[in-house]
């Protein structure tokens, strides 16, 4: 690896550069970028990429050689466009974070943590968020990754209208209703609460 290169994680299909100037390295392969003829080299596994300098016996081909060293994981793994089911465990000003369970339709063996940030609540309106009437402890939501944030989070993003809570719990512990895209009510007491609902059906 490059002295000052970051260690960046790919997944299969992403974009490493042009072939004539990388050479595909193990988890790599060269096809045609889109509908062109001009080769590309993609990722093929996810994992951390890595550039190599080229090798100084080898003088007529001096392209670095661009390689992706597998990320070993075990069941499922949220990747940016996934679609995530999680539970809601801690809301502040400016961020909600929720434990991921399912990514599509599969649950996940390991613990992974996402993290609702205010501007990614919504499409519109973002300055006029309030993160405590959009989510609550407990809540079940659906969201997209949009980045692997950092080490130890997701960022995650409700802002489409089928995204949102799917499931909460009123005061009263009975599961709520949705009655808009902002507001949900209990069952048992009538009472309303604001949630980012998720859009169901068309």
């Amino acid at each position: 690896m490059q002295r000052g290169e970051k260690e960046e994680m790919v997944t299969p299909g992403e974009v490493l550069g042009k072939a004539t100037e990388l050479k595909a390295g193990k988890g790599a392969y060269v096809a045609p970028y889109r509908n062109t003829d001009i080769p590309y080299v993609y990722s093929s596994l996810t994992g951390l990429r890595r550039t190599l300098p080229p090798s100084p016996d080898v003088s007529s081909d001096q392209r670095p050689t661009v390689e992706v060293i597998g990320h070993k994981v075990r069941g499922t793994v949220p990747e940016p466009g996934s679609a995530v089911i999680a539970r809601v465990t801690k809301v502040t000003a400016k961020t909600a974070s929720a434990d991921i369970m399912c990514v599509g339709t599969k649950s996940v063996k390991e613990k992974f943590t996402g993290v609702i940030r205010q501007q990614d609540v919504r499409a519109t309106e973002i300055d006029k968020v309030d993160m405590h009437s959009s989510f609550r402890p407990g809540d079940i939501v659906k969201a997209l990754v949009v980045s692997l944030g950092d080490a130890r989070a997701y960022y995650l993003s409700t802002a489409k209208n089928e995204l949102g809570v799917v499931s909460a719990e009123s005061t009263a512990g009975a599961t709520m209703v949705p009655v808009s895209w902002t507001e949900m009510q209990c069952p048992l007491t009538g009472q309303i609460e604001h949630r980012k609902v998720a859009k169901v059906g068309s």
